[in-house]
């Protein structure tokens, strides 16, 4: 049969001509309509039942595959540059080193409190006090409040700031508070100073 006759029945092809009762004896145009119909189904059958749970795995395997070259490409540029990170680490346990060496441990808080002293002097100005507060512990350090209060001029403060500030050890200021007396005139100058020592039984 050639080609134009198939493509003539399958445009004058009703499915309700159709006997099911007799499939051996239809027409050619019935049996290729049949044909691609079970060929359609057979490969939307495969496809739901095997090439699509496969599609998903490539895609968790491809996936994956991106997430292995990343970790690669990480670890490869560690590797090349691990000599670059060991000396980092030897300039980062040098400098550790240096900031816990101004860390004053506690026999050292007493001449921490003398040069504070010596600052007021130098600047001009009348110490009122010194009072250590309560320690406040850290995972790595240990925190020593000091609540100063000075006496004198202004501008004698700023200086006082700046001796305290510039100590070889670690000394940070806080909660500034200025009032003017009412005895003398004089301005009174309330400020926390916080010291540190390196907390050795939190590092281990």
């Amino acid at each position: 049969m050639a080609f134009r006759d198939v493509v003539e029945q399958l445009n004058e092809f009703d499915i309700n001509d159709i006997d099911w009762t007799r499939m051996g004896v239809w027409p050619t145009t019935g049996k290729v309509v049949l044909c691609i119909i079970l060929i359609a189904a057979i490969v939307a059958g495969g496809y739901f039942l095997f090439v699509k749970d496969l599609n998903l795995v490539l895609e968790k395997v491809t996936a994956k595959e991106q997430q292995l070259r990343e970790t690669f490409r990480q670890k490869a540029f560690q590797a090349a540059n691990l000599e670059a990170y060991r000396e980092q680490m030897k300039e980062m346990e040098k400098s550790f080193g240096a900031l816990v060496a101004q860390l004053p441990s506690d026999t050292e808080v007493p001449g921490l409190l003398e040069d504070i002293d010596e600052r007021g002097a130098e600047s001009g100005l009348t110490i009122e006090s010194i009072t250590l507060q309560s320690e406040k512990r850290g995972e790595f350090y240990v925190e020593l409040p000091i609540s100063i209060k000075v006496r004198g001029p202004y501008h004698d403060f700023g200086v006082f700031v700046s001796g305290v500030a510039g100590m070889p050890r670690i000394v940070t200021l806080h909660d500034y508070n200025i009032t003017k007396s009412s005895v003398d005139g004089m301005l009174d100058m309330t400020i926390l100073a916080k010291t540190y020592r390196y907390n050795s039984e939190g590092s281990k």
